[in-house]
């Protein structure tokens, strides 16, 4: 195994040592588990996804693009304008 030495901020550097003697593993376990955890994918997003899949794609009639073209969507249906009576 090689080494590598790298600056971290106070406040990341005392989350992991107490993690540290919580777990009774070296600092350098812990960093190690948390870069493979890391490398594995956002594995919180993806459950934010599975959470709500089955509401995306619920609403009908709304244009394809609607998430890159909201403003003008937006505009084009007067929402936020004041009516007259």
């Amino acid at each position: 195994m090689k080494t590598l030495t790298v600056r971290l901020p106070e406040e990341l550097v005392s989350e992991i040592e107490g993690e540290s003697r919580r777990r009774k593993l070296s600092k350098s376990d812990v960093v190690r588990e948390r870069l493979s955890a890391a490398q594995q994918g956002p594995a919180r997003a993806s459950r934010a996804v599975d959470a709500i899949a089955d509401l995306i794609g619920s609403v009908d009639g709304l244009p394809k693009d609607l998430s890159a073209r909201k403003k003008k969507y937006l505009k084009s249906t007067r929402y936020g304008r004041h009516q007259s009576r």
